[in-house]
């Protein structure tokens, strides 16, 4: 799986290399073995955020984006669109992708992130809860699944990843939480691509059918 994320997160045309931050001495093997770049971190961090900040500490970079390694579906052109408002934006320190919602299963379920937009495209919150909650019959207000991929300025990474962990952000195990809480913008880019993270033994069996479908 790690491979397969490696490769198309490689084909972004946004991207000038792919590094595989880990903790892991199995995906250390895996990694090396089909050629890739690959730097062990220190065990003890709390998000993934985290561990890719001290990798970035030794690049030579303005950009830095975090595509997890469960994200086997991850479309080359979602990195490009999640880079692209840090290119012509240089006040913004952090964009994300969003994508609309609509089957009721995945909004209720605490393994789909959800997300609520402001006006401009900015996240209000994040949760693992279904919001926003539809009071009534008739849903006013779109839904939006949370796609776990971040663009920062690297400079504000660094100085993310020396925030200790947010009240909000230890509650729903949501590292970006931590970002709102300290009065940080995160901009959200709807894309048309969805993926699916295997957090489950059910999310495995159904990425191995797209996939192999997919070939």
């Amino acid at each position: 799986m790690v491979e397969h994320v490696y490769r198309r997160a490689a084909a972004a045309r946004t991207v000038g290399a792919v590094v595989v931050a880990t903790d892991d001495e199995r995906i250390r093997v895996a990694v090396t073995a089909f050629g890739g770049l690959v730097r062990m971190t220190a065990l003890q961090h709390a998000s993934g955020t985290d561990r890719v900040a001290e990798v970035a500490e030794s690049l030579d970079c303005e950009i830095v984006v975090n595509v997890q390694g469960d994200e086997p579906l991850i479309e080359p052109e979602m990195i490009d669109e999640a880079v692209a408002p840090l290119i012509a934006e240089p006040g913004l320190a952090i964009t994300s992708l969003c994508h609309r919602l609509d089957d009721l299963a995945s909004l209720e379920s605490p393994h789909v992130t959800k997300v609520v937009l402001d006006r401009d495209g900015y996240a209000l919150y994040f949760s693992r809860a279904p919001i926003p909650f539809t009071r009534g019959a008739e849903r006013v207000a779109p839904a939006y699944k949370h796609i776990g991929l971040y663009a920062y300025r690297r400079r504000f990474l660094l100085d993310f990843a020396r925030l200790a962990p947010s009240p909000l952000e230890r509650t729903e195990a949501l590292e970006q939480l931590r970002a709102l809480e300290h009065g940080v913008r995160i901009r959200m880019v709807e894309t048309r691509h969805d993926s699916t993270g295997v957090d489950t033994p059910e999310d495995l069996e159904r990425v191995r059918r797209l996939v192999t479908a997919r070939v």
